[in-house]
Formats: structure tokens, C-alpha cells, sequence
């Protein structure tokens, strides 16, 4: 365990995790040289645990921690910028930390099927629609679930199913966003929703945008020359809504609904017409999601996934 004592919230996790883990090795990170928590990581065999509580990011010369914590096949918690949600914000970070296993397992894997499966898929933000209409990559998962996957663990809380478009420019129409990631990587909600004019699979105008809106958008063309819109993000975890946020925009992207990523930067998949080289920004903005549609089938619609899961005990739940 490293952690640190420069918020609140970092405080309360850290006695937590005391309480569940009362064998493991604690580090303060600021009281311990970097070289005393580098020599801690290389004492643990594969399979072994580290959990990084941190009021920002830590940092070790050159050493990214996480990354090379999973070249080492160790496992990993990471729960990063917790300064920036305090008081009530605070209480709803934890609250996202609960797992239920059959719901996040289960409607995580009922949503990758219909992606990976689906020849179209449109979102309806309210009187706008955006249309996928050219299928979907091979979704990934954020579930809690590491069976099949090469590294253990991750960035918490967990909660997500993500993609992108196979054809980045079969991606066209509008949608309605009502928060977005903005300079300072804080979650920003406009005083009305900001309405997105997508043609082929670009930002090409907005309607009802703010100052901060227009900034992250020059900086993106600033850099990369257009906006492209790239990832898909279904939401999973509900202690996060319209009406529960944080401030970080990293933790607030599990939010129950749909969210989108504008700039070139989406490090999952790979493609034809974007340097990886050249893309410098993944921003987050999250829509005004009345329904989400794949082919035939609503598979959000009320605040909630319409995919069912089953529970240990054997009913289904919606």
C-alpha cells in the first residue's frame, strides 16, 4: 500500500484499506524516498497486490508505476486524484467503490455481445440523434473481471464497456452533451446542454457552447488540425448520474449513461487514417442520453441498461 495524507478522502481510504488488509506493508509516500518504495516493488512476487491511494499522481523519476507494476505481473488498485473531490463528492467516490458482481459482470458482458454483434447503433439525446452506421469494434470491458485479460486491475472505480466505430466516418447526425472534461481535466456542465454537429465522424460546428467548451475544441484543432470523435463509452457504475457528480473527469466517465471522446487519442484501437503519433487529446464529454439503440434493440432507456443479468440466486433483474 502507498498512500498519501494530502486530502480527506485519501485519509479515509487509507484507514480502509487498513482495516480490510491489516497484514499488508503501508508507505507513506512522502515520508519514504523513492528508492525505498521502488526496492518495496521489487520484493513482491507475481500475483502480489499494490494499492496506490493518491491525492494526485504520484511520480517516481522516470518510473511509470502502473505500467511497470504490470510488467511485473503484479496487481494493481490505482485510485488517483482524490484531491479533487472533497466533502459530498467525496461520499459519492466511495459509494462507487461497491461492487456487485452480477450487475457489473453481467449487463458488462450482455453489452459487449451486442456491440460486437451490432451493424448499427444510434443514441438519442432528446429531440437529436447520433448514428453509428457502419458496426462496432470488438468492445472491452471494465468490469472487475480479469480472467481474461493480461494485467490485473486498474484505475478505480471500475464500471465500463467501451468501443468505437469500425469507420470513424460512418459516425453522423448531432447529440446533445451535458458535462464535458475541460482544461483543468475537471468535469464542467454547462448552464444548458451544448449540441455537437457530427459529419463524418468529425466535430463540424456546436450550438449553446460556452468559452471553456470553445477553448478545449481550439486546442484540439490547434494540435491535431480537426476533431475527430472516437470512443464510444457505455457507463456502468450508478453512483454516478446527472444528478451525482464528481469533479474528476477520470472517475466521473463510469457515470450510468453514455459518454463520447472527442480528439484523435484513443489508444485501444488502431487506424488506417490516424497517427498514433500525431494524436494528442482524448476528452470526455458525456450525453443527454434518452435511449441508445443497436439494430432493433433499446439497450438504454429510463437512466438504466435494459440487458439483463442474472444474480447468484437465480432471478434476473433488469
Amino acid at each position: 500500500m502507498v498512500w498519501d495524507a494530502h486530502c480527506d478522502l485519501a485519509i479515509a481510504l487509507t484507514a480502509a484499506y487498513r482495516r480490510c488488509l491489516p497484514d499488508a506493508t503501508f508507505f507513506e509516500f512522502d515520508s519514504n524516498a523513492a528508492q525505498s518504495v521502488l526496492t518495496a516493488f521489487e520484493q513482491l512476487a507475481p500475483g502480489d497486490l499494490v494499492v496506490l491511494i493518491q491525492s494526485t499522481s504520484f511520480r517516481l523519476d522516470a518510473f511509470r508505476i502502473r505500467v511497470e507494476l504490470f510488467k511485473r505481473s503484479l496487481k494493481v488498485i490505482e485510485h488517483p486524484h482524490l484531491a479533487r473531490m472533497c466533502g459530498g463528492e467525496a461520499l459519492t467516490y466511495i459509494d462507487s467503490l461497491a461492487y456487485d458482481p452480477d450487475y457489473f459482470r453481467g449487463v458488462g458482458n450482455g453489452l459487449k455481445s451486442r456491440l460486437d454483434g451490432a451493424q448499427a447503433g444510434i443514441i438519442d439525446s432528446g429531440g437529436e440523434q447520433l448514428v453509428f452506421a457502419a458496426g462496432f469494434e470488438p468492445a472491452k470491458l471494465n468490469v472487475g473481471d480479469y480472467s481474461n485479460m493480461q494485467n490485473v486491475g486498474g484505475q478505480f472505480p471500475i464500471g465500463e464497456v467501451f468501443t468505437e466505430s469500425k469507420d470513424l466516418e460512418a459516425v453522423n447526425g448531432r447529440v446533445r452533451i451535458c458535462f464535458f472534461g475541460d482544461t483543468t481535466f475537471t468535469v464542467n456542465k454547462p448552464a444548458q446542454p451544448i449540441t455537437l454537429v457530427i459529419n463524418k465522424g468529425r466535430v463540424t460546428g456546436t450550438k449553446d457552447s460556452t468559452p471553456e467548451f470553445d477553448r478545449v475544441l481550439a486546442n484540439i484543432r490547434a494540435d491535431e488540425g480537426e476533431v475527430w470523435l472516437r470512443e464510444l463509452g457505455l457507463g456502468l457504475n450508478k453512483a454516478f448520474t446527472r444528478d451525482r457528480t464528481v469533479s474528476d473527469i477520470g472517475t466521473f466517465e463510469r457515470m450510468c449513461g453514455v459518454h463520447l471522446s472527442l480528439g484523435a487519442k484513443h489508444g485501444s484501437y488502431n487506424k488506417p487514417d490516424i497517427k498514433k503519433s500525431a494524436a494528442k487529446h482524448h476528452v470526455d464529454v458525456f450525453a443527454i442520453t434518452e435511449t441508445v439503440t443497436l439494430d432493433d434493440e433499446t439497450i438504454y432507456r429510463d437512466g438504466a441498461w435494459q440487458v439483463g443479468f442474472r444474480r447468484s440466486g437465480g432471478t434476473n433483474d433488469e
